[in-house]
């Protein structure tokens, strides 16, 4: 089952859902491991940024699955999530000696979309309507 299709079912309780969907989350010492592997040991900063993208995906993820329209929308929700965390990430990580572009960023929450596709296919499913 895809991430998609876990976020369609969790989509028709928003909150509830969001909460159920950050439950099944990559915890995010992992993703700052996978994603910065310069910056052991891991900043607050770096975490703090990274669970800032993760949850800025989880929420527009589940906002495109409730209204329906998820397919075919990646470049929108890409840029839904740069507006969302950029200014932040990118000040955040500057803190910590990482410093990053607009492309950088976006590949990194490709590389979160990617990884969170990964671990809902390894998840069990057990959310209702």
């Amino acid at each position: 089952m895809s991430f998609v299709s876990v976020l369609e079912a969790v989509g028709k309780g928003f909150e509830k859902g969001l909460k159920w969907a950050v439950t099944y989350a990559v915890p995010v010492e992992r993703l700052v491991g996978l994603l910065f592997p310069s910056a052991a040991p891991v900043a607050k900063e770096v975490a703090d940024a990274t669970s800032l993208i993760q949850s800025a995906v989880l929420l527009v993820e589940q906002k495109y699955a409730a209204s329906g329209v998820q397919s075919g929308t990646g470049a929108q929700k890409l840029n839904e999530v740069m507006l969302l965390t950029e200014a932040a990430v990118t000040g955040l990580l500057a803190k910590a000696g990482v410093q990053v572009d607009s492309a950088y960023l976006q590949s990194v929450i490709s590389a979160v979309v990617a990884i969170l596709n990964v671990q809902s296919a390894s998840a069990p499913v057990t959310a209702t309507a």
